[in-house]
C-alpha cells in the first residue's frame, strides 16, 4: 500500500489515530469528595478517587436501580457522553456515571506506557468506592472495550450487561493487523511525539509503547459467557477508506457475537466509528434494552 494511499484513508485528528492504534445495584456514597456545586440529584456529582497513587474523576448523576457506567474511547474523556447522560437518566431513572481514565479530563496523569491492567484497576476501585458492586451496565465506546473486555473477565459478578460501540473486541487483533496498524499509526505518532504534553498525544504515545504486546495479550481473551453483551459495530468503522480493514472489524465484531450464548449484534447504519454522536438515539435504545432485560 502506497504512503498516499494510507493518508487517504487514515483519520486525520489525533484522537482517530488513538482509535486505530488502541482499537486503543449500589448506593452511590459520597467518597474522594463531591463537588459541592453538584448536590442537584438531576446533575452529576464529582467525586476525586485515589487508587494506586493517583486521582480519578468519577461524575455521578444519582439513580435507582441499575448503574450505568459510560466509558469513552482513546483520547476521549467522560465530556464524550454529555448529551446522552441526561436523556439515558431520564429514559431509565438508573445510576449513571462517567468517568476520566488516568491523563485525561479532570484525572492525574500516570507516566509511561499505557496499561490496561491499570486502566481496569482504576475502574473497579472507583466503583468500590462509591459502594457500585453490581447490577453494573458497562458502555464502552473504542479502546475502552478492551477495558471491558479485562474487567468482565475478572469482575464478571458485578456486571449485568455490556454494551459494546465500535468497541475494539479481541477476534480483530491477529498479528497480521496489528502490524498494519502500527505501520498506519506510525506517522501520527511521531507528530504527536512533538506536542507530548498535550493529553490526546499523550495518550497515543502511552498506547503507542505497549501497543504490539497488550493486543497480542487481547487476542487471547475470552468474555465471559454469563455476561450479556449487546455489540454495536458501524457501518464505516474507524477504517472508511479502507475496505480490507473495515471488513475485518466488522467480521470480528459478527465473530464475537457468535461467540457466546447473551449476546446481539447490531449495525449501526449510515455512522462512522463515533456512534455515540452519529446514532445517539440507537445507543440509547440498545442501553435501554439492556436495562430492561435485567428486570
Amino acid at each position: 500500500m502506497s504512503r498516499a494511499t494510507r493518508r487517504s484513508w487514515f483519520p486525520r485528528r489525533a484522537i482517530a489515530a488513538v482509535v486505530v492504534l488502541a482499537l486503543t445495584t449500589g448506593a452511590v456514597a459520597a467518597c474522594g469528595g463531591p463537588d459541592p456545586a453538584a448536590e442537584d440529584p438531576g446533575k452529576a456529582q464529582l467525586h476525586l478517587i485515589d487508587n494506586a497513587g493517583h486521582r480519578l474523576a468519577f461524575h455521578v448523576t444519582p439513580g435507582h436501580g441499575s448503574t450505568i457506567v459510560l466509558d469513552s474511547g482513546g483520547g476521549e474523556d467522560s465530556s464524550y457522553w454529555k448529551n446522552l447522560v441526561p436523556d439515558l437518566h431520564s429514559a431509565t431513572g438508573a445510576t449513571v456515571i462517567t468517568y476520566d481514565r488516568a491523563g485525561l479530563g479532570k484525572s492525574d496523569v500516570v507516566p509511561g506506557p499505557w496499561k490496561v491492567q491499570s486502566a481496569v484497576s482504576d475502574l473497579r476501585s472507583g466503583l468500590r468506592r462509591l459502594g457500585v458492586t453490581k447490577n453494573v451496565i458497562l458502555v464502552s465506546h473504542s479502546q475502552a472495550g478492551e477495558v471491558a473486555t479485562y474487567f468482565a473477565k475478572e469482575n464478571p459478578s458485578m456486571l449485568s450487561g455490556a454494551v459494546l460501540v465500535d468497541a475494539n473486541l479481541p477476534p480483530f487483533f491477529t498479528d497480521e493487523e496489528i502490524a498494519r496498524l502500527v505501520a498506519f499509526a506510525r506517522p501520527q505518532v511521531d507528530a504527536a511525539r512533538k506536542d507530548p504534553d498535550k493529553p490526546r498525544n499523550r495518550q497515543l504515545i502511552s498506547t503507542a509503547e505497549s501497543f504490539v504486546a497488550t493486543n497480542r495479550a487481547f487476542h487471547t481473551v475470552a468474555w465471559p459467557d454469563a455476561v450479556p453483551a449487546t455489540v454495536i459495530v458501524s457501518e464505516k468503522t474507524p477504517f472508511d477508506g479502507s475496505p480490507e480493514d473495515a471488513r475485518r472489524w466488522r467480521a470480528a465484531a459478527a465473530s464475537f457475537a457468535r461467540s457466546g450464548p447473551h449476546r446481539t449484534l447490531v449495525t449501526a447504519d449510515n455512522s462512522s466509528h463515533d456512534v455515540p454522536k452519529d446514532r445517539p438515539a440507537l445507543v440509547l435504545e440498545e442501553i435501554e434494552n439492556m436495562v430492561t432485560k435485567q428486570h
